[in-house]
């Protein structure tokens, strides 16, 4: 079955998206009430494995939207892991 790339194109920009969503949201929760506590380190951790693991993938296929997605993906979760660091930390003093 071949797909159009216009198809495909549109499929990739709304699994960026969405993927991405998720973290503005956890963001801007984590922003507003000062605690990230619920959210797991090994969920970030795996998460971010898997996000550099398909940054490498698409470098290697040349895909431009597997690269921006998981670029945006590594850099918002390193917010969230920052914004953990220091509301965690503010918990414990």
């Amino acid at each position: 079955m071949e797909i159009d790339g216009t198809l495909l194109t549109i499929l990739g920009v709304a699994a960026g998206i969405l993927i991405l969503t998720g973290w503005v949201e956890q963001i801007y929760k984590g922003y507003k009430t000062k605690s990230l506590k619920d959210v797991s380190k090994f969920l970030m951790i795996f998460i971010s494995a898997g996000a550099i693991l398909w940054l490498i993938y698409g470098i290697i296929v040349e895909d431009v939207f597997i690269i921006g997605t998981n670029l945006a993906a590594i850099a918002l979760m390193m917010i969230v892991l920052a914004m953990k660091k220091t509301y965690d930390k503010r918990l414990r003093s």
